[in-house]
C-alpha cells in the first residue's frame, strides 16, 4: 500500500469534519431536548449484539445490510447495528418491562454492509424515538406529529409527507388466498408500480374478479388526500380490515392537517417498504433539494415477541448527517482570538467561555491567525483591562 492510499476510506464510509460536526451535535441536543419534553426517555443501545437478538422480527433486508462477526469470548455470531428499532424493542420487552405505554428516544451511530437507499450511505448517525404499548391512534398520531416537528426543529421549512398502511395490501392478499409464489409475483410488481405486469400477475393468481380488480387498483391510488375518497369506492366490498386501515389514514390525515396545515399530503397504498417489518401505517417525510427520505417510521406491532412480550409499537427514525444540512448553525458565528500571555488574561478568557463565547488562546510561537481559527474578534489589553474588539479590516492572519 503507497502512503497515498492509507487515508482512503471505504466506500459509503464518511468523516465528520468542522463545521458539520458541531452543526450535528447542535441538532442531536435540540431532537433530545424537544423529545424529552414530551416524556421520551434516552436509551444508548450497544454497537454490536448477537445475531439472533439483533435481528429478531426484522426480515432479510435487515440481515443483508448487517456486518457479522465472529465472539471470540464465545464463537457466537454477533452482528454490528444496522438499525437502533429492534435493540431499542429489546430494551423495552427485556430490560425495562415496565408497564403501560413506554416513550423511549436514542442518537447512535451504526453501520451497515451496503448503502441504505432511503437514507444512502453506510455509517448513518441514526436519531429517533419509539412509543411502546399503545396500539391505538393516537400513539401514530404523536409519532407523526413528533417527526414532522423534528424537520422543524432542524430548519426544514417545505415538508411532504408519504403515508401508505400495509394492512391493506396484507388483507387483499390474504383475501385472495394466493400461495408464496403468486404472491412474490404480485409483491414484485407492485414493488416496480407496473400495471401491465401487476395485471398479468393477478390474472394469472385471482381467481375472484372482485379482488383482482382490487388489486390491480392499487397501483394507481397514489396523490393527495382525495385519493382516500377514491379508495372507499374501490375498497366498498373488500374485507373490513381494508376500511378500518382507509379509516386510520384519514383520521391521521386529519390529526396532523389540523397541527400542520404547511405540510402537503401525499398517499401511496401501493407502498410496500417494510412489509416484513411494519404492522399498520407507514411514512416517509421528504423535504425539496434531497432525493431521500429525512424522516421514515410506522407501526411495528409484536417486535418483542421473540424477547417474551409482544407489544403495540410504533416510531421513527432520522439520519442525522442529512439533518444537520438543512439550514446553518444558530450559533453565534466567529469566535474571539486572544493573545499567548498577558497579565489578567486568564480570568479574561475565562470569564468569556463562561459567558458562551468561543475564544481561540494563541499557543506560543504560533504562526496561524485569527482567521484561520475561524475569530472575526480579538482580546486585546486596554487600559481599563481586556476588551473585545473587531478586529482591524487590514489584520493579516499568517
Amino acid at each position: 500500500m503507497t502512503i497515498a492510499d492509507r487515508w482512503l476510506l471505504p466506500d459509503g464510509m464518511d468523516e465528520v469534519l468542522p463545521p458539520q460536526a458541531s452543526r450535528m451535535e447542535e441538532v442531536r441536543r435540540a431532537l433530545l431536548d424537544l423529545y424529552y419534553g414530551w416524556g421520551y426517555d434516552q436509551v444508548m443501545p450497544p454497537p454490536v449484539e448477537f445475531l439472533d437478538s439483533l435481528l429478531t422480527g426484522t426480515g432479510t433486508e435487515l440481515e443483508l445490510q448487517t456486518f457479522k462477526l465472529t465472539d471470540q469470548m464465545t464463537g457466537r455470531m454477533m452482528g454490528a447495528s444496522a438499525d437502533v428499532t429492534p435493540q431499542v424493542a429489546r430494551m423495552d420487552a427485556h430490560s425495562l418491562k415496565r408497564q403501560g405505554p413506554v416513550r423511549l428516544c436514542y442518537c447512535a451511530n451504526v453501520l451497515r454492509a451496503k448503502p441504505d437507499q432511503y437514507q444512502a450511505g453506510r455509517s448513518p448517525v441514526q436519531v429517533g424515538l419509539e412509543l411502546f404499548g399503545h396500539a391505538g391512534l393516537e400513539a401514530d398520531l404523536e409519532v407523526l406529529r413528533l417527526a414532522l416537528t423534528s424537520l422543524t426543529v432542524a430548519g426544514a421549512r417545505e415538508v411532504h409527507l408519504a403515508l401508505g398502511h400495509i394492512g391493506i395490501y396484507r388483507s387483499l392478499v390474504e383475501a385472495a388466498e394466493l400461495s408464496a409464489d403468486q404472491e412474490r409475483a404480485v409483491f414484485k410488481a407492485l414493488e416496480l408500480k407496473s400495471p401491465g405486469e401487476l395485471a398479468s400477475c393477478v390474472e394469472d393468481s385471482v381467481s375472484d374478479p372482485l379482488l383482482a380488480e382490487m388489486l390491480r387498483s392499487l397501483v394507481t391510488l397514489h396523490g393527495g388526500p382525495e385519493v382516500l375518497d377514491e379508495a372507499r369506492e374501490v375498497f366498498a366490498e373488500a374485507p373490513q380490515a381494508v376500511g378500518a386501515a382507509l379509516d386510520q389514514l384519514r383520521a391521521l390525515y386529519q390529526g396532523v392537517a389540523a397541527q400542520h396545515p404547511e405540510v402537503e399530503f401525499y398517499f401511496d397504498l401501493a407502498e410496500l417498504r417494510g412489509y416484513q417489518y411494519h404492522t399498520g401505517m407507514m411514512f416517509s417525510a421528504f423535504v425539496p433539494g434531497y432525493g431521500q427520505a429525512l424522516a421514515k417510521g410506522g407501526r411495528y406491532d409484536d417486535t418483542g415477541r421473540a424477547f417474551g412480550r409482544a407489544r403495540p409499537a410504533t416510531g421513527f427514525s432520522l439520519e442525522l448527517k442529512l439533518l444537520a444540512g438543512l439550514a446553518p448553525s444558530s450559533r453565534r458565528e466567529g469566535g474571539i482570538w486572544a493573545p499567548a500571555e498577558g497579565d489578567g488574561l486568564a480570568d479574561a478568557v475565562r470569564q468569556l467561555r463562561e459567558q458562551g463565547e468561543r475564544v481561540v488562546q494563541a499557543l506560543p510561537g504560533q504562526r496561524t491567525g485569527p482567521e484561520q481559527h475561524q475569530c472575526q474578534r480579538q482580546l486585546v489589553r486596554q487600559a481599563e483591562g481586556w476588551r473585545v474588539t473587531d478586529l482591524p479590516a487590514s489584520e493579516d492572519p499568517s
